[in-house]
């Protein structure tokens, strides 16, 4: 299929490995007029600006963007910017000039960028203190570069200016250097890295997306989203892993990443082992995993929902072959201690089942179900926490451990009976106060995650659930809030908006609870979404607009593994 084409607007253009990406945001919600490279490590830092001149003069031009090339265009020339490497771009131009410059103006000599010729190999140097990295800038061909500010404290403009009126072409290469580095030389020509990088992304996408027709248009895009989302260990991250997204969403939650794991299981297992095991680098003594990991923090003050045992089950399910005995020995000694610190350090003494502290740590931050309270007992937490514990039963069965199996068994049953004793009202989940044992209802989409257990809820509550699921559907997926609702906002975050992780959890339970047909319907309307909109963060439930994030990778592997299982149910047995 053709590579495809996306708007930088909307993606950013980078490539797989690298902490940087050429984008227009700069900040939450910021957008710029021109592209910026931005950088990704001690936080989201625009360094440099691209901005396209003729005869000095800044132009429109139309920015159009592949896999592989981004590039300007305009009635008077173009200029094209590809990866060399991870940490290195090109850009090429004829009779269109660029202006290379910092990104932020400098307001004392201890902030913002600094400009210097070296005199080793005469090229010139950004040395950015809010990224920590310096940013070099080679002249290949069409120079010398007219440069502004160089050596310059304090405020005013410093760059670089590739004229490109004489309608020869110029050439430069940008690396990020993180220490010292010989004078750059180039590996190959401009269009043979191009290539080389349409290849890579090609092999990707094959691997990733090897079951994609006409019937899923946006596989290609959402496998883009992936691989130019991913970074090389750096920081705190300690293994290949895949960003919620290289606008200012540039970290890995400790739930992300099992989507992300299970829409790169199949074609590449070592990459989609590494997403699971991220955050498991960084559990704690208590073993509780952190809230989120990028390059240069790891965050303790809230977790995310133990969806790992649910997916555990399924990325087992999904791996080309499965894992070996150092491996299963490996995970089921993180996945018991991410369970007991549920069952301790979130357990109150006498109470069955464990609780949230924040609706953070359920990944639904403001969900209504937490207005009234937010120390709570709910019926998603006990669930997954069912689900955990089964696998690890399965998991001390296969390792041997008979005895361990039978006790996360029995656990597992206890919390099962304590979640229908304690929450379960005769049509419905409610919530509980934990200490104060007050309850109540909502509307949110949360109170009926428990369908994640499937067949082990008896037919009747499952068919109570799934009256209140298709509440919540609309013509374009699963409302967050029912639109119905009193307390339904278009915009409201987890009030409202149709979200990729709640969608594959909610299908998936259907379809193991025995309501293929709703699944279908699900997965269909989701699908349809993301080609009408994208890969947003999140979705106008009433209009199908997408909203916030514009390129999360949740969002892109939400659509594979929902598009995946929809190739395989129509393909000719």
């Amino acid at each position: 299929m053709a590579a495809p084409v996306f708007s930088v607007r909307e993606i950013p253009f980078s490539y797989s490995g690298s902490w940087f990406g050429i984008s227009y945001v700069v900040a939450a919600h910021e957008y710029a007029d021109d592209l910026h490279l931005v950088s990704h490590q001690t936080g989201m830092h625009p360094i440099l600006r691209f901005v396209p001149t003729v005869g000095g003069a800044r132009v429109t031009t139309t920015v159009r963007a592949t896999p592989s090339r981004l590039t300007w265009t305009s009635d008077e020339g173009r200029v094209d910017l590809a990866y060399e490497r991870d940490d290195t771009i090109r850009l090429r131009g004829r009779g269109l000039g660029m202006r290379v410059t910092a990104a932020e103006p400098l307001l004392t000599p201890f902030s913002g960028t600094y400009l210097y010729r070296d005199p080793v190999d005469g090229s010139h140097v950004f040395t950015s203190y809010e990224s920590g990295r310096r940013y070099r800038v080679t002249v290949l061909t069409g120079g010398p570069a007219d440069a502004v500010g160089v050596e310059r404290l304090g405020s005013g403009e410093r760059g670089l200016h590739l004229p490109g009126d004489d309608g020869e072409p110029w050439e430069i290469a940008v690396e990020e250097l993180d220490g010292g580095r010989p004078p750059y030389v180039a590996s190959a020509g401009f269009d043979q890295i191009a290539a080389s990088v349409e290849t890579e992304f090609s092999a990707f996408a094959d691997a990733v997306a090897p079951w994609r027709t006409l019937g899923t248009p946006a596989a290609e895009q959402a496998a883009y989203v992936l691989w130019s989302a991913t970074v090389r260990p750096a920081g705190f991250v300690r293994r290949p892993a895949v960003l919620m997204s290289k606008h200012w969403m540039d970290k890995v939650w400790s739930w992300d990443h099992c989507f992300n794991a299970l829409a790169l299981a199949e074609g590449l297992p070592e990459l989609a082992w590494d997403q699971f095991q991220v955050p498991f680098d960084h559990q704690d003594e208590a073993g509780g995993l952190p809230d989120s990991v990028t390059h240069s923090e790891v965050l303790y003050n809230f977790v995310k929902p133990p969806i790992h045992g649910w997916a555990l089950g399924r990325l087992r399910e999904r791996l080309p072959r499965d894992l070996d005995r150092a491996a299963l020995t490996q995970v089921y000694g993180q996945l018991e201690a991410w369970t007991n610190f549920w069952l301790t350090a979130r357990r109150a003494p006498g109470e069955e089942l464990a609780h949230y502290h924040h609706g953070n740590d359920s990944g639904w931050d403001n969900a209504t179900t937490f207005d009234p309270g937010h120390v709570i007992q709910t019926a998603d937490l006990a669930a997954f926490l069912v689900l955990q514990m089964r696998e690890l039963a399965g998991l001390a069965g296969e390792l041997g451990r008979d005895d361990d199996a039978a006790a996360w068994r029995r656990a597992a049953d206890r919390m099962c009976t304590g979640l229908l004793e304690t929450l379960w009202t005769g049509d419905r989940f409610q919530t509980r106060e934990a200490g104060s044992g007050r309850t109540w209802t909502s509307a949110s989409l949360l109170d009926v995650m428990a369908i994640v257990l499937g067949p082990a809820l008896s037919t009747e509550r499952r068919a109570a659930l799934v009256r209140r699921i298709k509440e919540h559907l609309t013509p374009y997926g699963l409302a967050s809030e029912p639109i119905s609702s009193g307390e339904y906002r278009s915009d409201g975050y987890w009030r409202g908006p149709i979200w990729a992780p709640s969608t594959v959890l909610v299908e998936d339970g259907l379809r193991r609870g025995g309501f293929a047909e709703l699944a279908d319907e699900v997965s269909a309307r989701f699908r349809a979404l993301c080609e009408k909109s994208g890969f947003a963060e999140n979705f106008d439930a009433g209009t199908g607009a997408p909203l916030r994030d514009r390129a999360y990778t949740w969002t892109a592997s939400g659509y594979l593994i929902l598009a995946e299982a929809y190739e395989r149910r129509r393909a000719p047995r």
